[in-house]
């Protein structure tokens, strides 16, 4: 892996319930639920902590620079304080740079916070007014996108619908013992597959929900790490890869930034074989279509292989490489939050307390995802095991 100044360690977790109502809280209100709530988890007092990163989707909610408010719910009045956004992977960069802060010395302890209350906005109006003329981004739906699900069709014909459908139904399960998790649905793949379509072949049932929710992680030097009460959760790595200044529709072709991802990051920490030496994968899912694309991408699966993994339930939280056990983003979408709870839920099954959605192997190494904007892609890298500076 590349080398670190000194390592970093995850020391606490905190996370709301995440629902499609939160008429009882602002959003002040929603960030101060997962701020006490990993301060709890990490048994620090917040007068303790060095730095506040924050950050959501400012656009949606219509609030200007949000986390100049939430200083009375976060606790960064009079600390040192950064605000993020970058679209769908806004809570993963959060992680990247709260890892960061703390690697260079700069910080002993970093509070990484990522939210977002939907209900106060309206998402995909705001998406659908981002386009930009001048860079020909003409694709403006964000994640309501028949284009994936028909080159899969294309390629692998009934068998792929027939595992898109499978992989929701999976999600809905994982989701049921995971009571944070916004949709909790009983699902059969018939239900799927009679959804109403968005754009065919994705229907409403692929497809992910918008949610209210907020995550919280802290990040923590090595020395600090020994002093608290949780098992730590070690930074191995992570990669970002986008193709911000080529999407378009004549480049389409071009942006398997997934794959470009995951071979920087295999290479640079010795993966030669993901799917047996990485225990679980928390992927950015945003609909079932693309993780079906996704996965293959992920875990150099060239031929489809992925597809009929599904259908045999290796994806499932007691199958061969756990996926989600979450329930992933087409159970819970805070966007602000939604990356940052994939690193999250991938550091809970390394420190083996996840409750029920807990995977039943030892997990020593755990990947997660972030995704959005012009294809960003961000992966993470987390072990139980400290790494080698």
């Amino acid at each position: 892996m590349t080398k670190r100044m000194r390592n970093v360690a995850i020391s606490g977790i905190g996370q709301t319930r995440h629902r499609g109502h939160r008429e009882d809280v602002n959003m002040v209100e929603l960030v101060s639920e997962a701020v006490e709530a990993v301060l709890e988890d990490s048994k620090m007092d917040l007068k303790d902590i060095d730095c506040i990163v924050h950050g959501n989707m400012e656009l949606f909610e219509g609030v200007h620079q949000p986390d100049m408010w939430h200083v009375l719910g976060d606790g960064a009045y009079g600390k040192a304080g950064f605000r993020i956004t970058t679209g769908g992977t806004t809570g993963a960069t959060i992680v990247c740079s709260a890892d960061h802060l703390v690697a260079s010395g700069m910080y002993d302890s970093v509070l990484a916070i990522g939210w977002e209350k939907q209900e106060e906005g309206m998402t995909t109006t705001g998406i659908t007014n981002m386009a930009d003329p001048l860079w020909e981004r003409e694709i403006q739906t964000g994640a309501i996108t028949g284009t994936h699900g028909v080159m899969m069709m294309n390629k692998f014909g009934e068998p792929a619908n027939q595992a898109a459908a499978e992989f929701r139904v999976l999600m809905a399960d994982n989701a049921r013992k995971n009571y944070k998790a916004h949709l909790r649905i009983e699902i059969t793949r018939k239900d799927v597959l009679a959804s109403r379509v968005l754009a065919w072949p994705l229907r409403l049932l692929h497809m992910c929900p918008e949610s209210n929710g907020a995550c919280a992680i802290l990040f923590v030097s090595e020395k600090l790490a020994k002093k608290l009460p949780q098992k730590p959760v070690w930074m191995h790595d992570h990669v970002t890869v986008h193709r911000q200044e080529t999407f378009d529709l004549v480049n389409m072709g071009d942006l398997d930034t997934h794959g470009e991802a995951a071979r920087v990051l295999y290479a640079r920490n010795g993966i030669l074989d993901p799917m047996k030496q990485v225990g679980v994968f928390e992927m950015y899912d945003p609909q079932s279509w693309w993780a079906l694309d996704w996965l293959g991408k992920f875990l150099m699966l060239e031929n489809g292989e992925q597809i009929e993994m599904i259908l045999n339930g290796d994806f499932a939280i007691d199958g061969k490489f756990p996926v989600n056990p979450s329930g992933g983003v087409v159970s819970s979408n805070p966007i602000g939050a939604t990356a940052i709870i994939r690193v999250a839920e991938a550091a809970l099954q390394i420190r083996g307390n996840a409750g029920e959605h807990q995977v039943p192997k030892d997990v020593n190494l755990a990947m997660s995802t972030g995704f959005g904007g012009t294809f960003w892609t961000v992966l993470h890298l987390l072990g139980a095991e400290k790494p080698d500076k």
